[in-house]
């Protein structure tokens, strides 16, 4: 008996050394596979769960939500007038769990404000309500599979060295740095583009791989005024790196001591640290370093964070305000990941660039294959690297991202989200801004479901359709700050200036761009039989500059539809507006709207390709 026991054992592990396989690995199968839990991971993985699609989260770290949670960086940017989709469903969760708007506008950089480890929570609680979802924590990526040019899934390993095996017919790369592209071999730009490639007059004349610095965040906790909460002083403890912290002037703020300490107060009497200015920011270029070395070269990150908590704690007097005990399940309590500004980032079919957010009605119309929404100014942090050139940063409107810019140029199976799409350096200041980056996920998450549903690569998806599911799920596709997802004609207004019929004013304001649509305003004969011959060439464009009265945009409709459509003219006014048609009257723009969407029907009747310009003329 013993001896067969020993036969079986010894098969067992004959077949397991000759097909590769090891006690401690695992396989998983799934539809979507999303290669971290991040802040574009989570809203990507939600998302394509909520459309039916069996959906795996992989992600390294205990918690969900990347930078805004497991990074510490919980003081959001932008988007507080923008209530988009899913970055509005986690801050409506937050408002119910402190009491309302006002409780978490805490510090004067953001108005949204909130302890990490309940943002951490409020995204479990969402990713457990989606029957379709799972996560794993605890794995990192260590390859990525392909079949020819397909991406067919990915290996991860966790600190024991067990690996996971994931299988998926769709996989999104939601690293913080696009590893996951990297590892597909897909093509991708790390640092400033030269000028000549992106054609912003902004950019520098020649080309190299400075990224912008990063921080490891810290929460501080006030425990009271006689407490002594002082950490061990650091051995590498220089506290020259932080003069002048607490003594300088920022877009016209005096900053004191308490006003630097104010920037990212939290409910409960927290503070995040992470302070640019003579601060715990550090330039560390760790993208290509494989996981150990950069994990490695990290510490430094720490230490400078450690080093001015000492600092904090000693010359500026605040020994009461120490690491908080209750957030990060960690050993020195910091951030369970350093906060990355910048890693690799996508060629993609379409790649955005600054000119795109100034001038979005010339050169290529991308802005017609928007899905996601950002109004924050061009950010970068280069205090900390000589080497970086200066480089001044136009005041910029609010904006919208193409979704060309999350699928690779060449290689099939893979969508890429979070900070590593397809932008220019300069651009990727605004763009990898917290809720920017959660909607730029959440569309993400559309596009691999229906990708999978239809059978096909992302590249030949139709636009329109990720753009009406977004659409439904309450996502902007423009930036319009005065037509919001409660408006009974959002999605007519939407799909109307997402086809360039209608047009809107994008406006740069402070640290909160906007867009304004001017829903009950009028525009000229000419404007509207302009729109309408950019979307139908066949359509004159008139030189009349009267008001459009009701009878000339219904001619103008007629022109387009090739058909009359005054009774049904007549019969859509009276319903929709309630009143009797009155053919001189002039027409205001969000009436018009309803027309072109109702007898049009933009989405439906043309199909436009990642570059924006139409495919199809079936008018």
């Amino acid at each position: 008996m013993k001896n067969r026991i020993y036969t079986v054992v010894l098969a067992c592990s004959l077949f397991m050394s000759f097909s590769g396989c090891r006690q401690n690995e695992q396989t998983r199968q799934t539809d979507v596979l999303v290669i971290g839990g991040t802040t574009g991971g989570i809203s990507a993985g939600l998302q394509s769960a909520r459309l039916n699609t069996p959906t795996l989260i992989v992600e390294e770290t205990p918690w969900l939500g990347g930078m805004i949670t497991a990074a510490g960086v919980s003081a959001t940017d932008g988007n507080h007038r923008l209530h988009s989709g899913i970055w509005n469903e986690f801050r409506d969760k937050l408002r119910n769990y402190y009491g309302g708007e006002a409780a978490l506008a805490t510090g004067w950089v953001s108005n949204t404000q909130f302890e990490p480890h309940v943002g951490d929570s409020i995204f479990k609680l969402m990713a457990a309500s989606e029957k379709q979802l799972s996560v794993i924590y605890g794995y990192h990526l260590t390859k990525v599979l392909k079949e020819g040019n397909k991406v067919t899934g990915a290996v991860f390993e966790n600190r024991q060295r067990e690996q996971l095996t994931v299988r998926a017919r769709l996989v999104i790369d939601a690293t913080d740095l696009g590893d996951g592209l990297a590892m597909a071999g897909a093509a991708y730009d790390l640092g400033m583009e030269a000028r000549s490639v992106t054609g912003e007059a902004n950019a520098p004349e020649v080309a190299n791989d400075i990224v912008q610095d990063l921080t490891w965040a810290a929460i501080l906790k006030d425990f009271g005024p006689d407490a002594d909460k002082t950490i061990e002083k650091p051995i590498s403890y220089d506290p020259e790196l932080f003069k002048g912290s607490c003594a300088m002037t920022v877009d016209s703020i005096a900053i004191d001591c308490k006003k630097m300490l104010d920037y990212g107060k939290l409910p409960n009497n927290k503070y995040m640290i992470n302070w640019p200015k003579h601060g715990n920011d550090i330039y560390l270029n760790v993208v290509e370093l494989n996981w150990e070395q950069r994990n490695d070269e990290l510490r430094k990150a720490k230490e400078r964070t450690l080093n001015f908590v000492y600092y904090i704690q000693t010359e500026l007097g605040y020994k009461n305000l120490g690491l908080a005990d209750d957030e990060f399940p960690t050993e020195d309590k910091l951030a369970l990941v350093a906060y990355h500004r910048e890693g690799r980032r996508l060629r993609g079919i379409e790649r955005m660039t600054i000119n795109h957010a100034l001038r979005i009605y010339e050169g290529k119309p991308l802005y017609r294959t928007g899905i996601s929404v950002g109004d924050y100014p061009v950010d970068h942090h280069h205090d900390y690297n000589p080497d970086a050139p200066e480089i001044l940063f136009p005041a910029v409107p609010s904006f919208n991202i193409p979704l060309g810019a999350l699928i690779p140029e060449t290689i099939d199976g893979l969508i890429v989200a979070d900070k590593a799409i397809s932008v220019s350096n300069i651009i990727n200041g605004s763009t990898r801004l917290q809720p920017c980056v959660l909607l730029t996920g959440q569309a993400a998450g559309v596009l691999a479901a229906l990708s999978v549903q239809n059978n096909q690569n992302p590249r030949e998806i139709n636009i329109r359709k990720v753009q009406q599911t977004l659409l439904n799920a309450g996502v902007y596709l423009m930036p319009l700050v005065d037509i919001g997802p409660t408006d009974k004609d959002f999605q007519a207004i939407q799909r109307v200036t997402a086809s360039g019929i209608l047009k809107f004013k994008g406006e740069p304001h402070q640290w909160a761009n906007r867009s304004w649509f001017y829903p009950d305003t009028t525009l000229t004969v000419t404007e509207f039989s302009e729109g309408l011959n950019a979307f139908e060439p066949k359509v004159e464009v008139s030189n009349d500059q009267a008001v459009l009265t009701a009878q000339k945009a219904c001619d103008l409709l007629e022109a387009c539809l090739n058909r009359d459509i005054s009774g049904e003219i007549q019969q859509l006014w009276e319903a929709r507006m309630g009143r009797k048609f009155d053919p001189e009257l002039a027409i205001t723009k969000r009436e018009l709207s309803i027309w072109i969407d109702e007898l049009i029907r933009p989405f439906e009747t043309k199909t436009i390709g990642f570059d924006g310009n139409y495919r199809e003329q079936t008018l």
